[in-house]
């Protein structure tokens, strides 16, 4: 399988101390991306190194994330890494774009996912714009997948990039997707694909504050707000 790393963090899966896998290769070309490097990593590891780490962490990890990359481009590996972290009684999270909806299906169907977050990159007409691929359908269908699955908590998240959004796509988007928590991410414009975005300006955290306040009251959920200067907020 195709690795790129991994860390431990308690930041990842709220509440939880998470051994995070970030898996390489992704189809995208989502031009804020900010984990370019994985993009084509070639770095590999078994599936028994991947165990030994888990079991190392075990101690202290409440759970195991797989990042990426687009980490259902492995479905197989994550198959394999989730059922061995079900049987140790870990719980499991998945970071997905969600443009794979019946490797998600696979998935729900052997029960091996208790958080999902995935990212919404633009409205869904708009996906050919900031991904490169016309695929918001795909999407749409995952996030309904995860929705109809009482059993799975769903975040949904956007990075929110000053050239490529405007406060009006993301009451746009907003109104037409549902989840248990939306959370704006800040852009950052270091490391990324698209070289023309790292002149652009971070967004202000109290800019993107106040944006999470006006959509609040279209989503029904948890609304968070992203940050590097303030962490994770929630929007009361």
């Amino acid at each position: 399988m195709y690795v790129g790393g991994t860390l431990i963090s308690s930041v990842e899966f709220h509440g939880n101390m998470s051994l995070v896998i970030f898996m390489s290769k992704c189809p995208l070309a989502c031009r804020y991306c900010h984990n370019v490097e994985l993009l084509e990593d070639d770095t590999q590891k078994t599936f028994e190194e991947i165990k030994s780490e888990i079991d190392n962490a075990s101690d202290f990890i409440d759970a195991v994330v797989i990042s990426g990359g687009e980490p259902l481009m492995q479905l197989d590996a994550i198959m394999e890494i989730f059922t061995y972290v079900k049987s140790v009684n870990l719980k499991t999270k998945l970071d997905t774009s969600g443009i794979y909806p019946e490797k998600i299906k696979k998935l729900l169907e052997l029960e091996l996912l208790d958080f999902v977050s995935l990212d919404i990159k633009a409205p869904f007409e708009k996906y050919r714009k900031v991904t490169g691929s016309n695929v918001g359908s795909q999407v749409k269908k995952s996030m309904k997948l995860l929705n109809n699955n009482p059993n799975v908590h769903l975040e949904l998240r956007t990075t929110y990039v000053p050239t490529l959004h405007t406060k009006k796509d993301i009451h746009n988007l907003v109104n037409d997707v549902e989840g248990d928590i939306y959370t704006i991410q800040q852009f950052r414009n270091k490391n990324v694909l698209d070289p023309a975005l790292e002149k652009v300006d971070v967004p202000n955290p109290h800019d993107l504050v106040k944006l999470a306040h006006d959509i609040k009251p279209l989503f029904d959920g948890i609304v968070k707000v992203k940050t590097a200067e303030f962490g994770e907020q929630v929007i009361e």
